[in-house]
């Protein structure tokens, strides 16, 4: 019996093992990325995996004519004309609703710690400082004004990551409030709007969705009810923060620092070329009050291997249920 045809792109930098795997269960067609299509390809596959950063639309669906299955490593799929594939009969599989599989997978929690301890106790300039040949550890110390046991930690999500950010924050010593308008948990402060929650919490973290009505979700009405000196950090989706508020914020003083592990547009074909004049990153250049990372939370070797594993397992019963 001849395998099932899966289009695989290389700019989805699956692992050696994963890529072993793929190759087992399929007969796999690859290209370097979605632009290098061709109508002759697109005709003969029963499964694709779609990047993240690349729009599967109507058009593109129907040239796909023997298309069953499309599948995503992600957890959302605002890339996929999702409506229309369904209504021609494709099966998605992609991990957002995979609960009991995600709930082993907490990276995004590990950077989420790493980037609230690194802001506030300024990680990064302290070590730069040695660097120099500086030892004023004193120097730093003035410059945090709490430990986080004394520290309100306020959470915008109670979901999978928000819950188990929200635990950290309990063995931190802290007291956690959160606003999720679809979550309850007892053990949490409640909050009733963001703006309580704003008012309340010395370091905010968010982990909510991103959709059309999350967009800039995080506004200068919320930077304006923030604590002075607070912190907030962001390891979710750059588009649920205004950033121009976020670094009005900044700048004033009104904020005590960011750390973001996901800028807005970053899915964006060409975000890299206009990343160097993100205004940003222009200010995380010569300011000691903001830290950007490349959107790697989740991206440990291990994560990133049962999470393509998981892909092609979905992929894989998705056609065979198909089928039979």
């Amino acid at each position: 019996m001849s395998k099932p045809k899966l289009l695989y792109y290389d700019v989805l930098q699956y692992q050696d093992s994963t890529l072993e795997k793929m190759h087992h269960v399929f007969h796999v067609i690859s290209l370097p990325d979605p632009i290098n299509n061709t109508e002759a390809i697109l005709r003969e596959i029963s499964a694709i995996i779609i990047p993240r950063g690349f729009y599967f639309d109507k058009i593109k669906i129907d040239n796909c004519p023997n298309l069953q299955v499309i599948g995503s490593s992600t957890l959302s799929i605002p890339n996929i004309d999702s409506e229309y594939a369904i209504s021609k009969g494709i099966k998605i599989c992609y991990l957002g609703n995979q609960e009991r599989f995600l709930r082993t997978i907490t990276p995004t929690v590990d950077i989420t710690w790493g980037l609230i301890l690194a802001l506030t106790r300024k990680v990064p300039w302290a070590h730069k400082s040695v660097c120099r040949g500086e030892w004023e550890g004193r120097s730093f110390g003035r410059t945090t004004p709490k430990m986080l046991s004394s520290m309100t930690l306020g959470i915008v999500g109670l979901g999978r990551l928000g819950s188990l950010v929200a635990s950290c924050g309990k063995g931190f010593g802290m007291k956690a409030y959160y606003y999720s308008p679809s979550s309850r948990n007892a053990t949490y402060e409640r909050c009733i709007n963001l703006l309580e929650l704003a008012t309340y919490s010395d370091i905010v973290s968010i982990h909510a969705h991103h959709t059309p009505e999350t967009e800039r979700l995080i506004n200068v009405e919320f930077f304006q009810a923030m604590r002075p000196g607070s912190f907030i950090v962001n390891t979710s989706r750059g588009e649920l923060i205004d950033e121009i508020a976020l670094l009005d914020a900044l700048k004033s003083g009104h904020l005590g620092g960011a750390a973001l592990d996901v800028l807005s547009g970053e899915l964006e074909i060409d975000f890299c070329d206009k990343l160097k004049d993100n205004p940003l990153v222009s200010y995380a250049k010569s300011h000691d009050n903001l830290i950007i990372t490349p959107h790697y939370g989740g991206a440990t070797v291990d994560a990133r291997l049962k999470t393509e594993t998981k892909t092609i397992d979905l992929i894989s019963e998705a056609l065979t249920h198909i089928n039979n």
